[in-house]
């Protein structure tokens, strides 16, 4: 963008610009380094009162399979190793089994009935099944790719189109966040053990057409949290502060030439990082948790696991971050779905039953939308001793005080196959989270290459029956 002015008018205009500034810093010691950039206060007001503040959004990567944790199927067991129906399978895509022997694969795991609800959950969940009048288990969901990749895409960003807004950019963007001394959107991510950690992209939680400064900012649970964010050796604050002023006087000089939103993003970025130097350090100080807590997550924290990032994340959440998402890499069970499957579940159960736990016991239950799921499910076929991937049914949950406990939404017919009854998309998933946060999905929309774009594309219905 610099080649965009010529060079004389940049010298002679950028050398009055900061004459300028340094003649009024003279005059009022302090002006410019004590004037803070403001926090950005959302593109639109809530179109209606908003149930919530935030958002939590478990994913997990790499495709749970519901038929192991989330919909229990007894026809299945019963039919395990005879030829699935062609009546549900013919003409339906299938990512590996092209070709191969379509047979009934069970449900490798007992289900439970849980709670005063009686809420079916897997037998993997054993914390999970502590809170399940607390959770509203959606059963119906079908998403439009069957491949990583493209699924993650679509599940993040309501399109298969890489390059689009992500939805916690979509929210920071509409609405602002609570805090100018972190980022309204953050990401983190965790790995698992059982060796199927299929890869996710920072696109992801980019923010595609929209400023940069509401794409994700991912914060590492073990090591530096946010790296190049340290001060360097040596520099203090207020020299640290002198730089930072300097920079930005720069910056408003050229955008007054070029007129570049980027350059906007690019001053508010300069001082959330130089904020992030004292708040990042802060967040992740976990001194003050007390032992309960620590036992309560499973976890001490700086380990890089998924139950510090749930740890983490409620803290983030009093810190006011809008839109908080953690990753975890463990899910992709194309063989032996019984034991790895077993192994994920532990990995992630002490750490989000927890954090349902201690949201609710901090007062920020109520005004928190809790979301778990991945970006599709798996076949009620058999591959070898796992399963493929699976577009057309699977589950996820939903929590918090906006959310109606103890219930279950939808179904999949008796081979967990097809969603047939209260069928959601993608889209459904998206207009939901998004009314509950006061904004009416069709509204909160970007003109972009002569088209108002929004998250939810041109679709997608309020999820009312689940809400309380």
């Amino acid at each position: 963008m610099w080649n965009q002015v010529n060079r004389r008018a940049f010298l002679g205009r950028t050398a009055a610009g900061i004459g300028s500034f340094a003649l009024a810093d003279m005059m009022a010691p302090g002006l410019f380094a004590d004037a803070k950039i403001e926090k950005w206060p959302g593109a639109i007001k809530p179109h209606h009162p908003a149930k919530i503040k935030r958002v939590i959004y478990l994913y997990m990567a790499g495709g749970p399979s519901h038929l192991e944790t989330l919909d229990p199927k007894p026809e299945l067991a019963k039919r395990h190793g005879q030829p699935m129906p062609e009546s549900v399978t013919k003409g339906q895509p299938i990512a590996q089994l092209q070709g191969a022997k379509l047979n009934c694969f069970a449900p490798q795991h007992e289900f439970k009935k849980c709670g005063k609800s009686g809420l079916e959950i897997s037998s993997v969940f054993p914390n999970l099944h502590e809170v399940a009048d607390d959770l509203c288990i959606i059963r119906s969901l079908k998403t439009d790719a069957i491949n990583h990749d493209p699924a993650h895409t679509f599940m993040n960003t309501g399109t298969l189109i890489s390059g689009r807004p992500s939805m916690g950019s979509w929210a920071w963007y509409g609405l602002g966040a609570a805090t100018d001394s972190l980022p309204g959107f953050v990401v983190m991510t965790s790995t698992g053990r059982s060796g199927q950690s299929q890869p996710i992209a920072a696109r992801q939680w980019h923010s595609g057409f929209l400023p940069s400064q509401f794409q994700g900012v991912e914060f590492r649970s073990k090591g530096d949290p946010v790296l190049y964010v340290s001060r360097p050796a040596g520099v203090s604050p207020a020299q640290q502060r002198d730089v930072v002023d300097a920079t930005q006087s720069l910056n408003k000089i050229f955008d007054q030439q070029a007129d570049d939103p980027e350059i906007n993003t690019r001053i508010a970025q300069y001082e959330m990082a130089f904020r992030m130097q004292s708040s990042v350090p802060e967040l992740m100080d976990l001194t003050k948790e007390t032992k309960e807590t620590l036992d309560l997550y499973g976890t001490k924290g700086g380990d890089g696991s998924f139950a510090a990032n749930c740890l983490l994340a409620r803290r983030l959440a009093e810190r006011g971050v809008r839109f908080i998402q953690l990753y975890h890499r463990d899910w992709d069970h194309h063989g032996n779905i019984k034991a790895d499957v077993q192994v994920v579940a532990k990995e992630v159960d002490q750490g989000m039953t927890a954090l349902l736990k201690d949201l609710k016991r901090r007062g920020l239950w109520e005004d928190t939308l809790i979301v778990w799921g991945g970006e599709f499910g798996r076949t009620p076929m058999a591959q070898g001793s796992g399963r493929d991937h699976h577009m057309k049914g699977f589950s996820m949950w939903m929590s918090g005080g906006a959310i109606k406990g103890g219930t279950s939404y939808g179904n999949t017919d008796e081979f967990g196959y097809h969603a047939v009854e209260n069928v959601v998309t993608v889209h459904d998933m998206h207009a939901t989270m998004l009314h509950l946060l006061g904004v009416d999905h069709e509204r909160l929309t970007f003109r972009f290459q002569g088209r108002d774009f929004r998250l939810t594309d041109v679709s997608g219905k309020v999820l009312k029956p689940i809400l309380a």
